[in-house]
């Protein structure tokens, strides 16, 4: 397929699965493998994060304008901006010393981004079911070592397969949040990891990229964007309701498909 077609594919892929837990990046990679894209570095499965990035700062500009302008005299606007960026924290660490490890071995793997996405989705289905009952149902009223704790399983995500925003979110109900305030967090939480993962990767492959590379990851980013906003405008409202087991179902049969479609010579 032409890298141009493959690229805006792969954008409007990247903005449906950003925010919703069945790993964007895996998902990225694994149509990327079986439609022969070519991406230098694997800067362009990072790099189109950008829309996802702006698609959520979009949405929910009045709600950080309204956090930050309030900053300065309300504490619980103040603490919830250092449990965002406690969270942030280990990821930014942990992702800066394993950046190599990352996006050359793992990256590389389609079995094992197959298998993260089967395992992911069984668990999704039981903390689904069986999470204990909330005690935090605001997004906003998530404690500072809650935020810990789901900074440092949000570095699991960066096996990929396993999705950041799963990891998030299931590490948070699993500590007593509710499903939806669970979503808003990891909302909030990504836009600190993704744009620090952007630039990071930016810096470590401004070499490499050429010019069809970055129009690649122009088109990719058009179409993240855009796709990204229609997620975030109905993720919530759809967990909410039915909770998550649609995309721990998703999971398992995108990841065994992918598994027999290996084993077939895929």
């Amino acid at each position: 397929m032409d890298n141009t077609i493959a690229a805006a594919l792969l954008g409007l892929l990247e903005g449906l699965t950003e925010f919703i837990p069945v790993s964007s990046t895996g998902h990225i990679l694994l149509a990327g493998h079986f439609l022969g894209f070519d991406s230098p570095g694997r800067a362009f499965e990072v790099l189109i994060q950008l829309g996802a990035i702006l698609a959520i700062l979009g949405v929910y500009a009045g709600r950080l304008w309204s956090l930050f302008s309030s900053a300065p005299h309300d504490p619980a606007a103040r603490r919830f901006i250092l449990a965002v960026l406690l969270a942030f924290l280990p990821a930014a660490v942990i992702g800066v010393m394993a950046h190599e490890i990352i996006k050359t071995v793992l990256f590389e793997t389609p079995v094992l981004i197959a298998s993260m996405l089967v395992i992911g989705g069984i668990i999704i289905l039981i903390v689904d079911r069986h999470a204990p009952t909330p005690r935090v149902e605001q997004a906003e009223a998530i404690t500072l070592p809650m935020a810990v704790g789901i900074g440092f399983i949000q570095c699991l995500a960066m096996i990929p397969g396993v999705s950041r925003s799963g990891a998030t979110i299931v590490g948070a109900m699993l500590m007593g949040v509710g499903k939806r305030a669970a979503a808003e967090f990891s909302f909030f939480l990504s836009m600190p990891t993704m744009a620090g993962a952007f630039a990071y990767d930016l810096m470590q492959n401004r070499d490499i990229l050429d010019g069809q590379a970055l129009g690649n990851i122009a088109i990719g980013f058009v179409c993240a964007f855009f796709s990204a906003v229609i997620v975030v405008k109905w993720l919530l409202g759809y967990v909410s309701r039915h909770g998550y087991a649609l995309f721990g179902w998703w999971r398992i049969i995108v990841g065994t498909v992918v598994l027999l479609a290996l084993a077939a010579g895929g």
